[in-house]
């Protein structure tokens, strides 16, 4: 039975009032922010601040209505830890609803105030005996009425960790994750009013042995975008629209045209193949605009041949303005230029700054992102096998590749196979790269990462996380704040504020809601610090301990944070830590039985003040 308990600590909450704890959801008409039932002060503005305004809303399949003996499918802090993945770790919400016989459905509303006339069904269905997938239709059903099947697949799904042969081996012993995939449907027929119930239906030509269905994304497109004047159309140039044959030369050949006469490239609406053949070259759009018709509309789809032997990533340089396309690709697994096909979807840098705005990268390795000056903006990805948004500053020492003063502002991941939002520092092979600093991630939504972190702060100076939202991490913790690696810089400073943290301490060892460490004694730095300063975040629903403060060297600010609903304790700080801890304001509720607020291990040597 779950036990409601709150109380208060004189060093760290401080006399703040304690009101009636709320449950923060995810709701249709604000995809993306945490809306609070019942909150108050910072913990209602961090939930109505917190996450990327975006325009589709989703609804959990969890919140539907089940059909036909489907069931939900769920974890909850206070069950077993997990220690593997599964198809509950893996989805948002950490719920999903299974249809494993045919007549089972699960039907949900149209509340977004508005008519739809896309969505994407987040779902999975089984791995072919052998690997490789399978595809297997779903019905749709518009009030009742069939409106028409939709194609799931696993095809760039179900990888293996630590298979002896490759990760795409279901029979070589390694152990299954990357169960989701997100599939974009245009609906057929008249859009889906306001008010009108979805649903999804295993009929008997739906041949999956079943479907695990976690989500559904509601979107209202508007018509394509036009030519800008001055533009110099790909198709112009021997682009194809219609993916028949591979057009890396024309739209390259068009890039370099325009940057010659100073002029913007236009791709219109289609799909363009590209680097289908062996030795093609990746495409460098540096110091040109280059626009497309919108990311539901122009599609640059990279068909490496697999094992693949060339890169495919897309090259963002100083002055680049790349905007309104989907970037996909038939990448199966994490191998940058090797045989599971996947590369980064962009790779920005330079020292002059760059601008990238409304894309939607799928299937792709990290969006890496270093240079100075440099934004990225309103964008999405999805389904990745690396980071979602990785601002970083190289392995080397480059001008063009400083990581200083970028901003990774109101973008949406969902399942990324690292973290969906990271800042890296690299001391690199030889300690002599610099610092990065500046680094603002701000407002943007992780939802249900497959593998590592929903935030990742690894080193730098001047670092700010405000305002994400963090949903569902599947095997580490909603965000993990420190260095990475023995050639990682410390963190020198980081200010994390008005992010509503929801669930982590995944399976990947102990992990914990919110993890924060320092330099190992093995790192170039050994005697660095920690830094970090966490104001009004809210940490709910971790799967262990709510905060957990580990390693040495940990100088941390705590000011009015909420621990709510963790399966462990609120926070605690582990044997072994030195360093100082600055705790006030902060509150801890709905602990289960026999858990405390604060646990503190190192009592002689990590000293908390008020």
């Amino acid at each position: 039975m779950h036990h409601r308990r709150v109380r208060r600590l004189s060093i760290w909450v401080a006399g703040a009032a304690l009101l009636g704890a709320g449950a923060f959801t995810v709701l249709p008409g604000a995809e993306g922010h945490a809306e609070p039932a019942a909150a108050a002060g910072s913990e209602a503005t961090a939930a109505a601040e917190a996450g990327a305004r975006t325009p589709f809303a989703t609804v959990e399949a969890e919140s539907g209505t089940l059909g036909g003996g489907a069931k939900v499918h769920a974890i909850k802090p206070g069950d077993p830890a997990p220690t593997k993945a599964t198809p509950e770790t893996e989805a948002s919400g950490y719920a999903y609803a299974k249809l494993d016989r045919t007549g089972q459905s699960v039907a949900v509303v149209n509340k977004t105030g508005k008519q739809a006339n896309t969505l994407v069904v987040r779902a999975s269905i089984p791995d072919a005996p052998q690997g490789g997938g399978i595809d297997a239709s779903l019905n749709l059903y518009v009030d009742g009425t069939y409106r028409q099947a939709i194609t799931i697949s696993s095809k760039q799904a179900w990888n293996y960790r630590h298979a002896a042969t490759n990760p795409d081996d279901p029979n070589a012993g390694g152990a299954a994750y990357r169960f989701y995939n997100e599939f974009p449907v245009r609906v057929e027929g008249a859009p889906i009013l306001d008010g009108s119930t979805i649903t999804l239906k295993k009929g008997a030509a739906n041949t999956a042995a079943y479907y695990d269905v976690d989500s559904v994304d509601l979107e209202n497109v508007g018509d394509a975008r036009t030519r800008p004047e001055n533009s110099l159309s790909v198709v112009d140039h021997g682009a194809d629209p219609t993916s028949r044959k591979d057009s890396t030369v024309a739209i390259q050949k068009t890039v370099d045209t325009a940057r010659e006469q100073g002029r913007s490239v236009w791709i219109p609406k289609g799909e363009y193949l590209t680097n289908s053949f062996d030795g093609a070259a990746p495409l460098d759009f540096t110091g040109v605009t280059v626009r497309g018709a919108g990311m539901w509309y122009t599609t640059i789809y990279r068909k490496p041949p697999l094992p693949a032997k060339q890169r495919s990533q897309i090259l963002v340089g100083s002055g680049t303005r790349l905007s309104d396309i989907q970037i996909d690709a038939n990448a199966i697994y994490r191998d940058v230029r090797g045989p599971g096909g996947s590369d980064y979807g962009i790779n920005a840098s330079g020292a002059k700054g760059w601008l990238v705005e409304r894309i939607w990268t799928r299937h792709t390795d990290a969006n890496w992102l270093s240079g100075t000056g440099g934004t990225i903006r309103d964008s999405r990805t999805a389904d990745s096998y690396g980071d979602g948004f990785n601002i970083n500053n190289s392995n080397t020492p480059s001008p063009d590749k400083r990581g200083d003063n970028i901003t990774v502002q109101n973008n949406f991941a969902r399942n990324t196979g690292d973290d969906s939002f990271a800042v890296y520092s690299d001391s690199g092979t030889k300690g002599d790269n610099g610092q990065l600093s500046g680094a603002r991630v701000l407002n943007n939504t992780a939802i249900a990462p497959w593998w590592a972190n929903g935030l990742r702060i690894a080193g730098g100076k001047d670092i700010q996380f405000k305002n994400n939202l963090v949903k569902s991490v599947s095997s580490n913790s909603t965000l993990e704040v420190g260095v990475f690696g023995d050639s990682g810089h410390p963190l020198e400073s980081a200010t994390v504020s008005g992010n509503v943290l929801l669930g982590g301490g995944g399976w990947n060892g102990i992990r914990h809601g919110v993890q924060i460490g320092s330099p190992s004694p093995t790192s170039n730095f050994p005697d660095a610090f920690t830094n970090v300063t966490m104001t009004d975040n809210v940490m709910r629903g971790a799967l262990r301990a709510g905060l957990f403060i580990a390693k040495k060297k940990v100088k941390v600010t705590l000011r009015s944070n909420t621990v709510d609903g963790p399966a462990n304790q609120g926070i605690w700080v582990a044997s072994g830590v030195t360093g100082t801890g600055r705790f006030s304001g902060n509150r801890v509720w709905n602990l289960l039985p026999g858990q405390v607020e604060l646990q503190n291990d190192s009592k002689d040597t990590f000293k908390i003040t008020e």
